[in-house]
C-alpha cells in the first residue's frame, strides 16, 4: 500500500489513485482529474459499474445466423449441406460455391470450357454445356460431392453413357461420355467416390470427361464450383 502511494504522489495533481482495502474484498476508487486548486473527486469503480444497464435477452428470443457458413475444409460436404440446406442452390453466392465441389478426376487439365465454342464436330459455333476435362480412356471418375444417383445410363442427345448425381435443394452434377458406370439410379454416393470410368460414348471425338453442374434444371459453368 505505501508503495501504490508513493507512485501516487509521484503522478502529480489530477492524476492520482486511491486504494483502500475494505474488511470484504480490495475496493478500487478512481480519481477524477479537476482543475488547479480544486479537490479531486473520487468515486468507488463498483459502483460505476453498478449504474450501466444491464444486458437482457427474453427466453424465446430467435438468434439468426447465416448457415451458410456454417463448415470446413476438413468437412466440404458438412458445408455444401449446410448452404443446400439453408437456401436454393440458385440463391449461394459465387464465393459461397466456390469450393464446395470436388474434383472429378484426380487429376484436373480443362480443355474446352463451357459456353459459346466452335462444335470439333460440326465446325459450327454452339454453346457447350459443361467443363471438359483431359482424361484418358478409363481414368476414375468420382463424385463431387454426396448425393443421389438419378440417372445413369445412355443419353440419347450425344452424352453417350451419362451418370447424374442430385445433391439437393437444386443442384446436380453429371458425367458424360464414359466408357461404362458403376451405379445406379436410387444409390446414394459420397464425394470422391468411384461412380464412372472416363471414356468416348456418345458425341465425342476421343477421351474425355464432360463435366456439367446444373442449379434448378439450368446449367452454369462449373468452374465457379470447383
Amino acid at each position: 500500500m505505501r508503495q501504490l502511494a508513493e507512485m501516487a504522489a509521484a503522478g502529480g495533481v489530477g492524476q492520482k489513485a486511491g486504494v483502500a482495502l475494505a474488511a470484504t474484498g480490495l475496493v478500487l476508487t478512481v480519481t477524477v482529474p479537476t482543475a488547479a486548486g480544486q479537490a479531486p473527486q473520487t468515486a468507488p469503480a463498483m459502483e460505476i459499474a453498478q449504474q450501466q444497464p444491464e444486458v437482457t435477452a427474453s427466453t424465446d428470443a430467435v438468434v439468426a445466423f447465416s448457415r451458410a457458413s456454417v463448415g470446413s475444409t476438413v468437412d466440404p460436404d458438412g458445408r455444401l449441406r449446410h448452404m443446400l440446406e439453408s437456401e436454393s442452390a440458385g440463391r449461394i453466392t459465387p464465393t459461397e460455391a466456390h469450393h464446395a465441389l470436388g474434383a472429378p478426376l484426380d487429376s484436373i487439365d480443362p480443355s474446352s470450357p463451357f459456353g459459346s465454342r466452335v462444335s470439333p464436330l460440326t465446325g459450327v459455333a454452339e454453346f457447350h454445356r459443361g467443363q471438359d476435362f483431359v482424361a484418358q480412356c478409363g481414368a476414375a471418375v468420382k463424385a463431387a460431392a454426396g448425393g443421389t444417383v438419378t440417372f445413369a445410363g445412355w443419353h440419347p442427345y450425344g452424352g453417350g453413357n451419362r451418370v447424374v448425381v442430385d445433391h439437393g435443394n437444386g443442384l446436380e452434377t453429371t458425367y458424360n461420355h464414359l466408357a461404362s458406370f458403376s451405379v445406379s439410379v436410387g444409390q446414394k454416393v459420397d464425394r470422391g467416390s468411384l461412380i464412372a470410368l472416363s471414356g468416348t460414348s456418345g458425341a465425342s471425338t476421343g477421351c474425355h470427361l464432360h463435366f456439367e453442374v446444373m442449379v434448378n434444371g439450368e446449367v452454369v459453368d462449373p468452374t465457379g464450383w470447383l
